[in-house]
């Protein structure tokens, strides 16, 4: 109880300090982030084994998938490719 309670100040807290497209924004990198290291974990390759198959070097890699950057779309579908994914244009949930 005591976790939702902080849950539930934190998402008072974030609708203060960020705008609506900015919380947006934020929730599409985590859920983008969230998909590309499940489809990594499926295929059961490493993120080095991601470099072989993308191009894309591992601590590239590994930056996109910590957050700690904001990779082009160009890199993250290069990424996505050898994993059998790709980004996709869909409406928004209301």
């Amino acid at each position: 109880m005591k976790n939702e309670a902080l849950g539930y100040e934190w998402q008072n807290v974030r609708k203060e300090l960020f705008t609506a497209e900015e919380i947006a924004a934020s929730d599409l990198r985590v859920a983008l982030i969230g998909e590309l290291v499940k489809a990594r974990q499926e295929k059961g390759i490493t993120q080095k084994q991601l470099e072989e198959l993308s191009g894309v070097k591992q601590p590239v890699i590994a930056r996109i998938e910590n957050g700690t950057s904001v990779p082009k779309i160009s890199t993250i579908l290069r990424v996505l490719a050898p994993l059998g994914k790709t980004l996709a244009v869909v409406p928004l949930e209301k």
